[in-house]
């Protein structure tokens, strides 16, 4: 790694979108401590499954896991709201492939917080008996939270699914991670089987003009700050 960009890394809790800080976890989540709010974007569940029905194979085991990460970032924030920012279901049907002990996993998470569940490309059409409530979008403040990313200033979204390699000791590394330049931000998937979209593909440049943001990659032990532009 050169010095340079040796010097851009550094440890970071947060993450500052339209002068509201948020505490960047390290699973991919957002925690807004002042509203005690929590954020996970593109959950994918049953998306293993639905591969299934296309004949490929993989193992059924994506929506357990990723479960059990949202309930281990739920457990330490302990956050009063919750909101799922689209594509929490891999496809229109994936949440009537749900187990029963899914359902009830769902079920206690929810239990005693609001649940909001963004709607998405793959889930416009969420299930109502899944506990919470359903919107396009939301604003709190100055922050709007919805599953596209226009560019907007105050804004959170998904669907993209950052991710970004860089360079370091001779090898190198790829991520998901944050993408923010300081008025609005793009979150990487939560789920255990979504993939990722490079943060120098041209959609981010849409959102980011002149690729001036900041990758805040998700690291084995902290949050990695780097210039998008030092990434490859």
């Amino acid at each position: 790694m050169t010095e340079q960009v040796a010097l851009s890394i550094s440890s970071t809790r947060t993450l500052d979108v339209a002068s509201v800080s948020f505490h960047a976890d390290l699973s991919g989540a957002l925690f807004w401590e002042e509203q005690r709010l929590l954020v996970v974007s593109d959950l994918h569940l049953e998306k293993g499954s639905s591969y299934a029905t296309r004949g490929v194979l993989l193992p059924p085991y994506d929506t357990v896991a990723t479960l059990g990460r949202l309930a281990a970032v739920i457990s330490r924030h302990d956050p009063r709201i919750v909101i799922a920012l689209g594509d929490s279901f891999h496809d229109r049907a994936a949440h009537g492939r749900l187990t029963a002990e899914d359902r009830d996993t769902v079920a206690a998470l929810q239990t005693g917080r609001d649940w909001i569940w963004i709607s998405g490309n793959h889930d416009p059409a969420l299930p109502r008996d899944l506990g919470g409530t359903v919107a396009d979008e939301v604003a709190i403040g100055p922050i709007t939270f919805r599953h596209e990313p226009t560019g907007a200033r105050g804004e959170i979204a998904g669907h993209l699914h950052p991710k970004a390699r860089v360079s370091t000791r001779g090898r190198s590394m790829e991520r998901r991670c944050f993408a923010c330049d300081g008025e609005r931000a793009v979150m990487p998937a939560f789920g255990a089987y979504a993939g990722g979209l490079s943060i120098r593909d041209a959609a981010f440049a849409k959102i980011f003009p002149k690729n001036g943001f900041v990758a805040h990659l998700l690291g084995d032990r902290r949050v990695h700050a780097i210039a998008a532009s030092r990434c490859s």
